[in-house]
């Protein structure tokens, strides 16, 4: 489904996938859409009988653009900052660069995790790529050589991986942890241990959530992303509801209308949220 940033209002829905939905994205000019899922049938743009497929949409007109058939779950999916390519992480165990302009072409295969893959992304300028996986690794690939460069080892699976929006620091959670690295050299910058009994499953920098963390959510957080202006974040969680929180508690964005001349709070508060209820 497609929603309004600031307000929540459904826009759209995207139909076709008969599976979980495990991978979602859009591209950086908001024009294409992309879905990973874990259907054995889809319909796309009338019916295909396919294994696993992953799709890219048009935005705007909700039309399926391409479809790529994989033989496993495909949980990861993500856009090159130009939109020209598109990268896959699946069960398969392996990662796969699709090119936009040349889709019927075979992709661009990046084998070395030994379990299903959780996150990839496009990193260093489209350089490189950067994953995590259920082997408990992250790992840094070369596009140019199909190389594997870097690789962390976790004593835990890392459940999140994120890109600062500069480029220069990676958000990882793992277990009861969220850590910050160096995206260039992966030294760690630092990390916080998370006091609860529930391991993470979601960051972003500078936010984390957990079921007992900014009340509201009544269940385990999956996904937390920051709009593109950083005015608000949102949740996504397993008590049926998406939350849109303010960055910046009690100003004027959105549907948050702050009062003319009433001074911000002294002290941060828990932020307010506008809650959209998930299909």
């Amino acid at each position: 489904m497609m929603r309004q940033g600031d307000t929540g209002d459904w826009i759209g829905t995207f139909e076709g996938h008969k599976g979980a939905v495990w991978g979602v994205a859009l591209n950086p000019q908001a024009s294409k859409a992309a879905t990973g899922a874990a259907d054995f049938n889809a319909k796309v743009s009338g019916v295909c009988h396919v294994a696993q497929l992953t799709g890219v949409w048009d935005a705007v007109s909700g039309e399926v653009l391409h479809s790529f058939q994989h033989n496993h779950i495909v949980k990861s999916v993500n856009f090159s900052s130009n939109s020209s390519l598109f990268v896959t992480g699946s069960n398969e165990k392996l990662i796969k660069i699709f090119d936009l302009n040349k889709p019927d072409a075979e992709p661009q295969v990046f084998s070395g995790h030994t379990s299903g893959i959780r996150h990839v992304l496009f990193f260093r300028d489209d350089t490189h790529l950067v994953s995590c996986a259920d082997d408990r690794t992250l790992r840094v690939w070369d596009i140019s050589s199909g190389k594997e460069t870097q690789k962390l080892d976790f004593n835990t699976i890392p459940s999140s991986l994120e890109v600062s929006r500069d480029g220069t620091t990676l958000t990882v959670t793992h277990g009861n942890i969220v850590s910050f690295w160096d995206a260039f050299s992966l030294e760690k910058i630092r990390e916080f241990p998370v006091l609860n009994y529930n391991p993470m499953t979601a960051a972003v920098l500078f936010v984390s959530f957990q079921s007992e963390s900014f009340k509201g959510h009544f269940g385990p957080i999956h996904c937390v992303r920051f709009s593109p202006d950083g005015e608000l974040y949102a949740s996504g969680s397993e008590d049926g509801t998406l939350r849109l929180w303010q960055t910046t508690v009690g100003k004027t964005y959105g549907l948050w209308k702050c009062v003319d001349g009433a001074p911000l709070p002294a002290e941060p508060l828990s932020p307010p949220k506008q809650e959209v209820v998930a299909n």
